[in-house]
């Protein structure tokens, strides 16, 4: 049974650092790759980043290019995401999701992907 669990948000000052994790539990990290997404008050549910374990490879949004990283402990069937230089238009509450590796082309595509989790909120105060 797979189950993902997100934790680590919290409050924050701009300019402030977050690292959110992932338990992903049951999921093979030879044929499913981890994605984060956000859901901000109002807005859809957007694409942050995702990260192929077996590859070594992560994929980030524009927006969180080179303030955010991704990465993973597979042994312990955790993800985690490094979130920098944080801005308050990055407040949302963040979910991580699993899905096939096929499906890497449209990784920042949300109906791609299974979500189990209850998210975890982040919020920078400016």
């Amino acid at each position: 049974e797979v189950q993902l669990v997100e934790s680590g948000g919290g409050l924050v000052q701009t300019g402030g650092s977050l690292r959110l994790s992932c338990e992903a539990s049951g999921v093979n990290f030879d044929e499913f790759v981890i994605g984060w997404f956000r859901q901000a008050p109002g807005k859809e549910r957007e694409g942050v980043s995702c990260i192929d374990t077996r590859e070594s490879r992560t994929y980030y949004a524009d927006s969180v290019k080179g303030r955010f990283t991704a990465s993973s402990d597979n042994a312990k069937k955790m993800v985690y995401l490094e979130m920098n230089t944080l801005r308050p238009e990055v407040t949302a509450v963040y979910y991580c999701a699993s899905t096939q590796r096929s499906v890497l082309m449209i990784w920042d595509v949300p109906g791609a992907w299974g979500f189990g989790g209850q998210g975890t909120q982040v919020t920078v105060s400016s």
